[in-house]
């Protein structure tokens, strides 16, 4: 019987991306597969915060192990903004494209472009909580490229690559990302109880 975790995400992206990364020894649930419709709020000041938050509401109002992510852009020039706003910089309307201009706007005339995105995982399992981490560093581009992916993709080009991640494609991505890096973390965690 294969356990059942609920990722608590209606990202059909990331949880394509999860699933490969965490393979068929679980049964991988959705927030739309467990009938939550609820827009669980992300109101912490920082990722760990916000990955906890969710987490804690699924287990609180549905009763399933379950693990939430948190993923920020953080600049380097800009303070390590967008940040925990990352979703939401140009507005509460999580639009990507505006996003995007919104930073490429405030970039402009910056020499230093170094850039990271990080990725917090926090799982609640069996009544304890753990926390898992995913940092890759990079660039923003100065125009968009790239047409796969989602979020900044087509802006951020990790370090070690000529190529945004929008023009790596996801299957490299998915090896080389923050969430792939904190996935693997929980997949390993998972893999060490069994």
């Amino acid at each position: 019987m294969k356990k059942k975790l609920v990722f608590a995400t209606n990202n059909s992206h990331k949880l394509q991306e999860v699933s490969k990364i965490l393979g068929d020894n679980l049964e991988l649930v959705n927030l739309h597969d467990i009938n939550c419709q609820e827009d669980i709020p992300e109101t912490a000041d920082t990722l760990e915060g916000n990955a906890l938050l969710k987490a804690r509401y699924i287990k609180e109002h549905y009763g399933f192990d379950c693990f939430a992510d948190d993923t920020g852009l953080e600049v380097e020039a800009l303070n390590n903004a967008p940040g925990v706003y990352s979703a939401r910089y140009a507005g509460p309307g999580h639009d990507a494209q505006a996003n995007m201009r919104k930073l490429l706007c405030e970039m402009e005339g910056k020499e230093n472009r170094k850039a990271r995105f990080r990725t917090v995982i926090a799982l609640i399992l069996d009544g304890k909580e753990y926390l898992f981490d995913g940092i890759i560093n990079g660039v923003i581009t100065a125009e968009k490229k790239g047409e796969s992916g989602f979020g900044y993709d087509p802006i951020f080009m990790p370090d070690g690559y000529t190529q945004t991640f929008a023009e790596l494609g996801d299957d490299i991505k998915n090896t080389i990302s923050h969430r792939a890096l904190a996935v693997h973390k929980l997949a390993e965690f998972l893999s060490s109880l069994s």
